[in-house]
């Protein structure tokens, strides 16, 4: 192979190993904001099935209170439909996943960017041959 048809393959595995960085990113940022709703928006709850009238519950980080919701003692529908542990699980499940994301998307980078420098240099010396070439020629 040579070596131009080798930089090019190169270059297109570490585009698309940027782009599964990208993908896994993306897929992160969808985890975060999924995360985000289940802590940051209110949410109705049935009492029994097909209630037509549904208990308005304050979402779990915006409250007035000192927890989202007082329990089912006091007669709260709330405490037990949207629990900590469901959140907690989005955001750790988005760790490895973003941090994949990071992984792949900077070695890609890298990868295109030392590319491009090596083809850069090798241009350079081409040149550099070149005038010593036409230097020795009219000595």
């Amino acid at each position: 192979m040579r070596s131009p048809e080798y930089d090019l393959d190169f270059r297109d595995r570490a585009g698309r190993t940027r782009a599964w960085g990208i993908g896994l990113l993306a897929v992160a940022g969808l985890l975060w904001t999924w995360c985000a709703l289940l802590l940051l928006t209110p949410y109705e709850v049935d009492r029994k099935p097909d209630d037509k009238y549904p208990v308005e519950c304050e979402s779990r980080l915006l409250t007035e209170h000192g927890t989202a919701n007082d329990g089912p003692a006091r007669g709260d529908y709330c405490q037990n439909e949207r629990d900590w542990p469901e959140a907690v699980a989005v955001l750790g499940l988005s760790v490895p996943v973003s941090v994949a994301g990071v992984a792949l998307f900077t070695s890609g980078s890298v990868s295109m960017r030392m590319s491009a420098h090596a083809e850069a240099m090798r241009e350079l010396d081409r040149i550099a041959d070149e005038r010593e070439a036409r230097a020795a020629r009219t000595q």
